[in-house]
């Protein structure tokens, strides 16, 4: 029984070192996971920012792009009739699209379907400005059918989608 005693007063105390120690180290490491962390958080931000902000700069790029004033200034020849003029504004349309699809990746989801919302809207305008006119129609009265029905809707399809790119992007700085 003594040695029992004597081995229970040995015991306890190193048991209650043990536990401090352990405390102490699993204090320790915490801390450093925690630093390390954050380190790695800023050097994330570092390397993250420029790319996400560049992919904002590339969103609303596209959507001026596909703005109908520029689309139309930009793409307009007289040697196109209504239909082939159409058919270039919707291919024109599709490849930024289609050359900006990556962006997605590095903006909120928010914004890429207000992306792609704008984008649909303009394919839309352009399909319905086009209805009613033929291959004799030359590519100016498409691009004023599409004015037209700009002025009737009295809203660009683009800006609300620029509204809330830009939104986004203040909420960086």
């Amino acid at each position: 029984m003594e040695y029992l005693t004597d081995f229970l007063q040995i015991l306890v105390p190193g048991l209650l070192v043990l536990y401090a120690v352990y405390l102490v180290v699993k204090s320790f490491l915490q801390k450093e996971y925690d630093k390390r962390l954050i380190d790695i958080k800023i050097q994330n931000n570092e390397t993250v920012l420029p790319i996400r902000l560049q992919a904002y700069e590339r969103i609303c790029l596209l959507l001026e792009r596909i703005t109908p004033n520029n689309l139309l200034v930009r793409l307009n020849d007289p040697a196109y009739n209504a239909k082939e003029f159409q058919q270039v504004l919707l291919k024109e349309i599709r490849e930024e699209m289609n050359h900006n699809l990556s962006q997605q990746v590095y903006v909120s989801d928010l914004a890429w379907e207000s992306t792609k919302m704008a984008v649909e809207e303009v394919t839309v305008l352009i399909n319905n400005s086009s209805q009613g006119l033929t291959e004799e129609n030359a590519s100016i009265d498409l691009a004023k059918a599409i004015f037209e029905n700009m002025m009737k809707n009295e809203k660009d399809p683009v800006i609300e989608s620029l509204r809330v790119i830009k939104t986004e992007i203040r909420q960086f700085f």
